[in-house]
């Protein structure tokens, strides 16, 4: 069963939508070649309905209306099929196994004590920025290895030490403005609750 996830307590519905947001620019040459170049900057964006009821409208209503001008904070959605997957066991929070810089899309984790699957496709952060990152490989941590690659998109903004934990799953914490233009509010059909509305966040950078 998909895992329920919460925006100011009232749950998200499916289908939901998470977009990577990364401008890229075409440039065609007098050749009719096609040159293709980003600026390097990538943003997540969400979107999804809510579960209104009557209990929570007032709610629901107010959290559209508030807090376009600060950043809010809430669990980042896993893709249900990785979620499925996910099976990581460890003694202590996973760090990497030396220091890494900046963009660069390939991190060394520090496995040892692990236990499970790390699926490709999982959403995570470092606890040293608040950048989301979505893994582009698969971690077997059954393998019994004290260190293994583990490729990460977008490429690393911010340089991580050993002492950073990596945070998995629940852990991770989606940093967001609320999109002021695509909110469309909540609406009622004889005095019942019908619509309440979409809801799109922009990850907070």
């Amino acid at each position: 069963m998909a895992k329920t996830y919460y925006y100011k307590g009232s749950a998200i519905l499916a289908p939901y939508t998470i977009l990577s947001n990364e401008p890229h620019f075409d440039m065609e040459t007098v050749s009719m070649k096609t040159q293709r170049a980003s600026q390097g900057h990538q943003r997540w964006d969400i979107s999804f309905s809510l579960q209104a009821t009557a209990e929570n409208e007032a709610d629901v209503l107010l959290g559209m209306l508030t807090d376009f001008d600060i950043v809010n904070t809430m669990i980042m959605p896993q893709l249900p099929s990785v979620a499925a997957r996910f099976s990581v066991n460890t003694s202590s929070p996973m760090t990497l196994s030396q220091t890494t810089f900046i963009d660069v899309t390939t991190v060394i984790v520090n496995t040892i004590g692990a236990t499970g699957v790390l699926p490709k496709g999982s959403f995570i952060s470092f606890s040293n920025h608040d950048k989301i990152y979505i893994t582009t490989t698969e971690l077997d941590l059954n393998q019994g290895l004290s260190a293994m690659s583990l490729g990460i998109y977008p490429s690393l903004r911010s340089f991580v030490n050993t002492s950073a934990t990596i945070n998995l799953m629940d852990d991770v914490d989606f940093l967001h403005y609320r999109d002021i233009d695509t909110s469309q509010g909540i609406s009622f059909t004889d005095g019942i609750l019908s619509n309440p509305g979409t809801i799109s966040l922009r990850e907070a950078l």
